[in-house]
């Protein structure tokens, strides 16, 4: 016998099950492939890292070498020009910069437990004599002593009676003194604490072992770097032309949608790599040079370490104010000079927002300063560490391609 056809209403309703049903599985799917990326990244990391920092230094050095092209120099040669220019510039850092970093990050680590015993002082003296303007906000009650507790100590320090003698029946005899042989129950204990060691013993060398080989990956992934950025820039022409000749997609229409696609992608990460590296340099020397001016310590070191951490958006720059404002509260103690650091980042601040971002931005459209942080957050939590975090940029701005192509405003022009 037949089953009858389904009303509307169950038919709704089965449609909606099927939905949810397909919707858990792409999720899952999702997360499965998410996983496996990771596992790929963590396999692959020694092999990708030198191939992502060098094509991240392709990106920056291009218009330099596209420069020295245009001046009728053949590109192998610009390159050349570009690679001695930067090792000028990395040796003037050495002879300049980089000493003064080094001495300042030694003189912060050895004093960094002094500072924190200071700080935590500072902060109990002002929560137990907080400033005028904030002595309503909350109510200190006195530490009260127990009253005579001290006579009573200073009366009763005396030494007690019933301490044990150390003149009775504890000393050694002479029988176990004179006793030179070695039984039996002494080379058991020896066997058995050889045999509990010996593994200890053999992971530690294996474990040196394998830290030399991690050293010697890092070290053969940085002298790569040059290799790959070289090749990168060289072949920049045959990889702008022929790269659509090895996409797997036979349809024409297909194809086509594909290689735009990719070059919004490709669009996106040039405005990101290239204004946002450049913005972080500028606020990395001008938080130096103003550190400078106010007088505070460290303020080489907080400019090279801005340059790195400015790139997040928001989050780089929130972390270095508080460490400004940390060491200004700790080295000095009054309120002048935390003003003052806060007048360098609300200066260095102003001048991003309202001349450098839009000189080296221009009208170029990026990902989004708020995009940036959940997507390297999510890259560095779900792919794990520095690269996932790197890679996590490119597929959000392929993500973002996507969306705005299929589902939030139907065609896109690209980026640029």
């Amino acid at each position: 016998m037949p089953f009858p056809a389904p009303s509307e209403r169950q038919a709704r309703l089965i449609w909606q099950a099927l939905t949810g049903l397909a919707l858990a599985l792409l999720v899952a799917l999702i997360v499965v492939l998410i996983w496996a990326l990771g596992r790929v990244l963590g396999i692959l990391t020694p092999v990708l890292w030198p191939i992502a920092v060098a094509g991240v230094l392709a990106y920056l050095l291009d218009p330099v070498v596209d420069f020295f092209e245009r001046r009728r120099i053949p590109r192998a040669r610009a390159i050349v020009c570009v690679y001695l220019l930067a090792l000028l510039m990395v040796v003037a850092m050495f002879g300049s910069v980089v000493p003064q970093i080094v001495s300042e990050s030694r003189q912060l680590i050895s004093r960094l437990p002094a500072y924190t015993t200071q700080l935590q002082a500072k902060l109990e003296r002002w929560a137990a004599h907080p400033p005028q303007a904030f002595k309503g906000l909350w109510h200190v009650p006195a530490a009260s002593a127990p009253a005579g507790a001290s006579a009573v100590d200073a009366q009763t320090n005396q030494p007690s009676a019933a301490s044990p003698s150390n003149t009775g029946s504890n000393a050694p005899s002479g029988d176990s003194l004179v006793s030179g042989s070695i039984d039996r129950d002494t080379l058991q204990s020896a066997g058995s604490l050889l045999a509990e060691n010996l593994p200890r013993v053999g992971s530690w060398l294996f474990g040196q072992v394998g830290r030399v080989a991690s050293w010697f990956g890092v070290l053969a992934g940085l002298a790569l770097i040059p290799v790959y950025t070289f090749y990168f820039l060289l072949e920049k022409r045959g990889i702008s032309s022929r790269w659509t000749d090895y996409l797997p997609v036979s349809d024409p229409d297909a194809k086509r949608e594909l290689i735009f696609i990719l070059n919004s992608v490709n669009n996106y990460l040039i405005a990101f790599f290239r204004g946002q590296v450049m913005v972080a340099i500028c606020d990395g020397v001008l938080y130096a040079i103003g550190f400078l001016i106010i007088g505070l310590p460290y303020a080489i070191l907080i400019g090279a370490t801005a340059v790195f951490l400015t790139m997040i958006p928001f989050l780089g720059a929130i972390v270095i104010c508080v460490t400004a404002l940390v060491i200004s509260v700790v080295q000095f103690g009054d309120v002048l000079h935390p003003l003052l650091v806060l007048g360098v980042f609300a200066v260095v601040q102003s001048l991003e927002g309202l001349v450098i971002s839009p000189k080296i931005m221009g009208d170029r459209v990026g990902l989004h300063p708020v995009t940036i942080i959940i997507a390297v957050m999510a890259g560095t939590t779900l792919l794990g560490g520095l690269l996932g975090g790197l890679l996590a940029i490119p597929l959000t701005a392929a993500l973002r391609v996507l969306m705005f192509r299929y589902v939030w405003k139907g065609r896109a022009n690209p980026v640029g």
